[in-house]
């Protein structure tokens, strides 16, 4: 029998997160699936993590108007949730259609593939495209930074077997120290060349479409290389501003350069140093920040001249003899 439960500390105009929401509705949920399918819960993970702002924590008032309210995944490995399912189905269908103001998402026609029962194994291959967790440095150089981030968002509620938990923990210990510092030598090459080179150029010349292109490649450079200082995953682009304010390394910088160049118009402004030294600002930071690591000995904030040296530093001969610009 279907029933509704309260939602604790709902407020209106307060509404928690996705995550909070989330794990309060598992909470809720668990002494019936405990009671109900007590063997499939010993090997599952519960949690929320994946696709959507969320599993993030970035969801706002905004978020709600799609995919938003209670739900949760609950993974186990392939082989055991083909035999589970139809049990593991049933004990999903007794539980709250509701919980507080929202309709739950566990119901199969909402689940959207991001809650509910799924495959361990197609999860991860989903966003890594690999079975196992990646070994070699060329293995994680294939998968992109945002899917890196996105299966390993969120929290896990519980995970008794350790199955889940135990891919999760191989992507968070981070890459591989020659695969960051080949990025980082990536970085810096396009930060250079579009940001400190190619980006006055097109303002001389008056291109605003071509300096658009410019600006967003540098953006998007230097907030990955913000990610990378600080040894995580850059997210989506629609959060990677955003999640970057926050790090200790220059996160605040980059988040004051993405405030100043946001805020002036490319042409037709007052100035084009207006948005040139933001730029170069930004760069003279990195500069700093990479000597002061020992990564460059290179002298000014020139980050065409830092990346060769940050790439000595790479043991991998393969990675060295890549073009400077590709990771």
């Amino acid at each position: 029998m279907n029933m509704r439960l309260p939602s604790e500390a709902v407020v209106p105009g307060a509404a928690k997160s996705g995550q909070d929401l989330a794990r309060d509705f598992y909470t809720a949920c668990r002494p019936s699936l405990m009671a109900d399918i007590p063997e499939i819960m010993a090997r599952a993970a519960v949690g929320l993590a994946g696709e959507g702002s969320e599993c993030f924590g970035c969801d706002d008032a905004l978020s709600r108007d799609h995919d938003f309210g209670p739900g949760f995944c609950l993974w186990l490995p392939q082989a055991e949730l083909a035999a589970a399912l139809p049990k593991l189905e049933k004990a999903l269908a007794r539980l709250p259609q509701e919980f507080g103001d929202y309709a739950s998402r566990l119901a199969p026609h909402a689940r959207q593939g991001r809650v509910g029962p799924l495959a361990l194994e197609r999860f991860y291959a989903f966003f890594t495209g690999l079975e196992q967790p990646p070994t070699g440095n060329l293995q994680w150089l294939t998968i992109p930074e945002y899917q890196l981030a996105a299966c390993t968002n969120g929290a896990v509620f519980e995970d008794q077997a350790g199955l889940f938990s135990f891919w999760r923990a191989a992507l968070l210990a981070y890459y591989p120290e020659d695969v960051r510092l080949k990025k980082l030598t990536a970085r810096c090459m396009v930060m250079a060349q579009a940001g400190q080179y190619n980006l006055p150029r097109c303002l001389r010349r008056g291109d605003g479409a071509a300096a658009l292109l410019a600006l967003a490649r540098f953006a998007e450079a230097a907030l990955s290389l913000v990610y990378l200082c600080n040894r995580r995953y850059m997210p989506f682009y629609k959060w990677a501003a955003r999640l970057a304010a926050p790090l200790p390394v220059l996160g605040a910088s980059a988040a004051d350069l993405l405030r100043r160049v946001s805020a002036t118009p490319l042409l037709g402004g007052p100035d084009p140093a207006a948005i040139l030294n933001p730029v170069e600002d930004f760069c003279a930071q990195t500069a700093s920040w990479l000597r002061g690591q020992g990564l460059s000995d290179a002298q000014g904030d020139w980050l065409w001249a830092h990346g060769p040296r940050i790439l000595r530093h790479v043991a991998d001969a393969k990675l060295r003899r890549m073009d400077l610009l590709q990771a």
